[in-house]
């Protein structure tokens, strides 16, 4: 059918503002946060409201074009960017940032899908109540993405992933109706969940448009705690007496390997600085005496002061049992702050440093160190000079184990450095990435705790995942989405018999 014919339509009901075509207007939409993939939209549009969305599907299942929900681009696997066939259209949500309701007494708030993540935040706290969810891209992530790919953040381990933190939703189908499910309800037993259907499914089942979100009380006091662990095990060890006295004012728990918080000395040096006392020299000719340490968060109902007896005598008996070698409580919300911003630019670290092989996986927090200690070790041993970017959210279980690539000596260029950094991957990414998941999937992990398959991951999923589960992944898509036009390419590669399947 003719695309142009989809354009004029799509302009006429939402306005001209509202439909980017033109290739420079689109680049930013087009290209995903790390950059690794590239896409080739025909249009990029901004509906305002629900009834907006409805009307572009119903276009797009007219015209067989392919839709790519996107919030604030933040992702980081490729789920909301197009392909390079100029038959995808970007739906962005930005423009749905209003809060449509707040419900202090039974603790929600319903807002529309394109409010940041820090709003949502801030609107909580305007009304003295937390809203927990927590990650780095705060500022510009949006709800509705975060609930797309159930982010986690650094607050699972005391609040649960994006999933715990929704009652409802207000979601348009692929065949442009609009779900009206916002419903600020804690228990609702009334046939197949919906809600959890939608959430964390990326965009290819529905597009999430609203959501009523799950609000709690503002801790009197928030403290911080590094502590410079001796291994592995023992931050297992720091963990569970963590639990076992502070139980859920334990909000945050975060591992850095020696590696990481070193990326960070290298390339974002002031942000290292404040906190060197606990990691250690990271210098590169130094390397052996940084260390791996472990960030600690509690939120206690009382005092400030309360919240640091509790971290300090943990930590006493933690010297004590030689799990921790040196910690520091921060003293003050600027101390906590530089705390955070140390496990916080780690990302932004490894970025600076060149393209590495990066994994978000999931494993039983009793497996976590006989994860570290085995996969080291192979990776050591078959890559010598090999970088373990290794860091994440320790208490649920999630690491971020990224490979960066041996470091040239002297000091190259950042062009040379990417080079070699290319190269590298070029000839090891791929047997990388299955050792490290065979192992995961070996000791009964998940390859993507928290980003989502996307593009990034689907095939490695349909290599794990058995044939019964595909099967059903695919059933559900087909009976919600017929034509294949929502997010075509992502989370599953269908077959090609699959109607209007854009992949």
């Amino acid at each position: 059918m003719n695309r142009q014919e989809f354009l004029v339509r799509a302009t006429t009901r939402l306005g001209e503002a509202a439909v980017l075509t033109h290739p420079e207007t689109m680049a930013p939409h087009a290209e995903d946060w790390r950059k690794r993939y590239h896409g080739k939209p025909l249009a990029v549009v901004f509906p305002a409201n629900p009834e907006e969305v409805a009307a572009v599907v119903r276009l797009a299942g007219e015209y067989r074009i392919g839709l790519v929900p996107q919030g604030g681009n933040t992702g980081l696997s490729g789920g909301a960017t197009p392909d390079d066939s100029g038959r995808q259209v970007i739906l962005s949500l930005r423009r749905m940032r209003a809060l449509r309701a707040v419900d202090p007494v039974n603790r929600t708030l319903t807002v529309e899908a394109g409010m940041t993540l820090a709003q949502v935040q801030a609107e909580a706290a305007a009304r003295g109540l937390l809203f927990p969810l927590s990650l780095g891209a705060e500022g510009s992530a949006t709800i509705g993405g975060n609930l797309a790919t159930n982010a986690g953040g650094t607050a699972v381990l005391r609040y649960g992933n994006s999933r715990e933190l929704c009652l409802g939703l207000e979601v348009v189908t692929a065949q442009g109706e609009i779900w009206e499910g916002l419903r600020g309800l804690r228990k609702d037993n009334t046939g197949y969940d919906l809600r959890d259907l939608f959430i964390g499914s990326e965009g290819t089942l529905g597009i999430i448009t609203a959501a009523v979100l799950k609000l709690y009380p503002q801790p009197a006091a928030v403290t911080t705690a590094l502590a410079r662990v001796a291994s592995p095990a023992a931050a297992l060890e720091l963990l569970q007496s963590a639990q076992q006295h502070a139980g859920a004012m334990l909000t945050g728990f975060e591992y850095m390997t020696a590696t990481s918080t070193r990326l960070v000395a290298a390339h974002l040096g002031e942000v290292a600085r404040p906190c060197l006392q606990i990691i250690g020299d990271t210098r590169k000719d130094m390397g052996p005496q940084a260390a791996d340490s472990v960030l600690m968060e509690l939120s206690h109902p009382e005092s400030e002061s309360a919240a640091r007896g509790i971290l300090e005598t943990l930590l006493e008996q933690a010297s004590t049992a030689g799990w921790v070698e040196d910690a520091l409580v921060a003293q003050s919300g600027a101390q906590s702050a530089a705390f955070w911003r140390l496990r916080e630019s780690i990302t932004l670290a490894a970025a600076a440093d060149g393209p590495h092989v990066k994994h978000d996986i999931a494993l039983p927090i009793s497996s976590l160190p006989a994860f570290i200690t085995a996969m080291d070790a192979e990776l050591e041993q078959r890559y010598p000079g090999i970088r373990i970017i290794n860091f994440g959210h320790f208490g649920d279980g999630n690491l971020h184990y990224n490979l960066a690539p041996p470091a040239l000596d002297g000091s190259p260029s950042a062009e040379a450095r990417r080079t070699h950094y290319l190269e590298f991957l070029g000839l090891h990414e791929d047997a990388i990435r299955r050792a490290v998941h065979d192992r995961v999937m070996a000791m009964q992990g998940s390859i993507s705790a928290e980003h989502g398959l996307g593009q990034l991951r689907r095939d490695e999923a349909r290599h794990y995942k058995s044939a019964v589960e595909m099967s059903l992944m695919a059933s559900i898509k087909h009976a919600l989405d017929p034509q294949g036009i929502l997010n075509p390419g992502k989370v599953l590669r269908l077959e090609k018999s699959f109607p209007g399947d854009f992949s």
